[in-house]
């Protein structure tokens, strides 16, 4: 089968976002000559538009049409801008579909895509009956993948077995510039190893946040016993967390710089020896830029959402984890992690002991 132009179909969540990457970018290395479009949500489209395996990026203007459609002023303008962009769509002549998301929506764009061949999970493996708009279904082991894998999968629909490969990321010159200049300006060159925190979550999820004054702790023994250094890096909205946190240290440490994008933040991440952090997004992008990367999991299977590349975690199993509650009262898979738990993985790691993949519960 030629496959000339090609639709990636994953849509929201940066993180799933980022854990799909791989597998385009082994796709684009089986056919270099093919245009892969990828149609994707607003958060992730500059991150997308910058790697150069993806040639084109659609946005999905998810939020605008539901507000447009639920507006009795706004319902026909939307409608027809709807109308508009499948036209649109249909018009590039997908030769084939590839829907990573398997949802309901992703299934409805990638029919209304007019690609002759639909590629998607099948009925155990998706949701929402997205796998009644795919005409080539493909199943997942039932011993279980992980989010990264299952991307890998898929491509077996398009007829390529590609071996797993954990990726990485490109980061555009202007990136390094920025970060290059950050840490030029610094009063002297940082003490090794340096350490990279990341102690904010997504603001949906305050349930996967380790506790800020065990951070204070643990940043503070880094930097003691260690003789490290550590840089706090942030997102949108943790800045007041990050500053919560140095002010209680004894230590001294960095403020990483504020990132525009998220090409700049693993830039910010490729400069270290090691990064700490819970289950979100600057994780796995610390993880493709082949930082050893150590993971705080409370509620999170640590299965099914591991990093690539050379990583760790703790965790305590206390019965109810892992569970998929955003919120949680009580939090006793994270209030039973410990300032050593955490300081006698990032030694072990620091030092290559940690294998790929190890669990300390």
């Amino acid at each position: 089968m030629e496959v000339r132009k090609i639709l990636v179909l994953r849509l929201s969540a940066v993180g799933d976002v980022i854990r799909t990457l791989p597998a385009i970018k082994a796709l684009k290395e089986r056919c270099p000559s093919s245009q892969i479009t990828w149609v994707v949500e607003e958060p992730s489209k500059d991150f997308l538009e910058s790697q150069p395996e993806v040639d084109d990026v659609v946005l999905f203007p998810r939020k605008r049409w539901t507000q447009g459609i639920r507006s009795p002023r706004a319902w026909w303008r939307t409608a027809k801008e709807m109308s508009q962009w499948v036209k649109e769509l249909r018009r590039r002549q997908f030769d084939v579909a590839l829907d990573f998301h398997g949802i309901l929506k992703s299934g409805v764009l990638s029919f209304l895509s007019g690609a002759p061949r639909r590629i998607g999970f099948d009925w155990r493996s998706s949701k929402e009956g997205s796998s009644l708009f795919s005409n080539v279904k493909v199943a997942l082991p039932k011993e279980g993948t992980t989010r990264y894998q299952r991307g890998f999968y898929l491509l077996k629909g398009v007829g390529f077995d590609v071996p797993y490969t954990n990726g990485s990321l490109s980061i555009p010159h202007r990136d390094r510039e920025y970060v290059d200049s950050f840490f030029k300006q610094l009063p002297a060159p940082p003490s090794r190893p340096l350490i990279a925190i990341h102690p904010g979550t997504s603001l949906n999820y305050p349930s996967k946040r380790w506790m800020p004054d065990r951070y204070v702790q643990l940043a503070d023994r880094l930097t003691r016993e260690i003789q490290g250094t550590v840089v706090f890096t942030w997102g949108p909205g943790e800045l007041p967390l990050v500053e919560e946190i140095r002010k209680a240290m004894m230590a001294p440490s960095i403020l990483a710089p504020p990132t525009q994008s998220l090409t700049q933040l693993g830039e910010v991440f490729k400069r270290c020896n090691l990064y700490i952090g819970g289950d979100t997004g600057p994780t796995l992008i610390a993880s493709m830029m082949g930082v050893p990367v150590l993971i705080i999991y409370g509620p999170t299977d640590p299965f099914l959402y591991e990093p690539v590349g050379k990583h760790t975690n703790v965790m305590k199993e206390v019965g109810c984890n892992p569970c998929r509650k955003r919120s949680c009262k009580e939090m006793t898979c994270l209030e039973k992690i410990t300032v050593e738990n955490v300081l006698e993985a990032a030694r072990n790691l620091l030092a290559g002991g940690a294998p790929y993949g190890h669990h300390s519960t």
